[in-house]
């Protein structure tokens, strides 16, 4: 059974949505498989109603899909938990940049999208990453 147009509309408005709107896209996603497979049950055949065994594997893949969109987000969760972590660790250490150039007593640090920034004494503001040294408490 052809149900392309049935469900196009739904398609169409979830992407309408996901190019509007900065929010999570794996929201979309989700709710878009919902309307795909509520269309689907609604369209479908009087006279050759899905298999059962279909219907089945469509209730498990939207369950995979629940279950990964959960463990995204407690994945970002545990991410952050860590960045603050290191960002608490490192404050009142001395900290020497990947080039050297720059060194100094680490102040405080704050957390951003490509992970901990440490700022310095002076206000230099340094990326933790490979190559920075971080050395003992400074006296």
């Amino acid at each position: 059974m052809d149900i392309t147009s049935a469900t196009s509309s739904s398609t169409t408005s979830a992407e309408a949505k996901s190019s509007t709107s900065g929010s999570s896209a794996a929201s979309l996603d989700y709710d878009a498989f919902l309307k795909l497979l509520i269309a689907q049950l609604q369209n479908q055949d009087p006279l050759e109603p899905m298999q059962s065994s279909e219907y089945v594997a469509q209730l498990a893949t939207f369950s995979q899909v629940e279950k990964s969109i959960e463990m995204n987000t407690r994945l970002s969760d545990v991410l952050s938990a860590v960045q603050m972590q290191q960002a608490g660790a490192i404050i009142g250490q001395t900290l020497t940049s990947a080039d050297g150039q720059v060194s100094g007593t680490v102040e405080s640090a704050k957390i951003v999208d490509g992970g901990v920034v440490a700022i310095l004494a002076d206000g230099t503001e340094v990326a933790v990453g490979p190559g920075v040294v971080i050395g003992g408490k400074s006296t």
